[in-house]
């Protein structure tokens, strides 16, 4: 069940801007999310009054859009939590 990723240009700044560690870690999670975004390994969450999911990882939350009848997620932003949800 492998879903195409499209990393918008804004998160993918954010993410190139992280420590590598970080980085990495934000990495690996975004390619499980495409592998399989039903996993309940993950912490992901439909957003209240939003179109779009979150995956936490850490500190950080990824803001991303599912669409399955074409199997993409689009990531729209990688902030930290206490920005992601303003």
């Amino acid at each position: 069940m492998r879903y195409a990723i499209q990393i918008r240009r804004q998160a993918q700044k954010k993410l190139q801007s992280l420590p590598a560690s970080e980085r990495e870690r934000l990495a690996l999670k975004i390619q499980a999310l495409g592998n399989d975004p039903d996993d309940q390994n993950l912490d992901t969450k439909k957003l209240a009054a939003s179109p779009y999911w979150r995956l936490r990882v850490g500190s950080w939350r990824v803001i991303y859009d599912r669409q399955n009848a074409l199997r993409i997620i689009a990531i729209e932003a990688i902030k930290p939590r206490g920005d992601a949800y303003k």
